[in-house]
């Protein structure tokens, strides 16, 4: 596995992946990495199964403390029964920290963290959708 020693966020985001794959976790840390990632790079040719699930994913990470399985299953559960998805508002500002940022972090326990504080500046950057996230996790049974 390379590490990222440019300034490519696409460079990062792979070197992030390798990363968190490789890890092996229960936790499964790699679904938080996915979703602070599709959330951020989300514009209006994203499809909106997948912009809701990473804010769904985003939502259970930062407020709820759910696990990276957790989220995972919540999305397996939403995924079982075909619907029409929303749309939601993206943020003129999608999250101030990068993936590069992240990659910056020593590897372990400094780069968990930076993954979480990734997720949290996402998540706050789509804090005008955090009520519809929650209705729609409501509306669909998962609380």
């Amino acid at each position: 596995m390379s590490e990222s020693t440019g300034n490519s966020e696409e460079q990062a985001w792979q070197d992030l992946q390798c990363y968190t794959l490789a890890l092996g976790d229960s936790e499964f840390i790699h679904q938080h990495v996915v979703d602070a990632w599709t959330a951020r790079q989300a514009n209006s040719s994203t499809k909106p199964i997948a912009l809701t699930f990473a804010l769904i994913g985003l939502y259970l990470h930062v407020e709820k403390g759910h696990s990276g399985r957790q989220v995972q299953e919540v999305h397996m559960q939403l995924a079982q029964k075909k619907r029409l998805w929303p749309s939601f508002t993206l943020p003129e500002e999608q999250g101030a920290m990068t993936a590069v940022e992240v990659m910056s972090a020593p590897p372990g326990t400094e780069r968990n963290r930076a993954i979480d504080a990734w997720c949290a500046s996402v998540w706050e950057a789509f804090g005008d959708c955090r009520e519809q996230v929650a209705g729609l996790l409501q509306q669909h049974g998962v609380f």
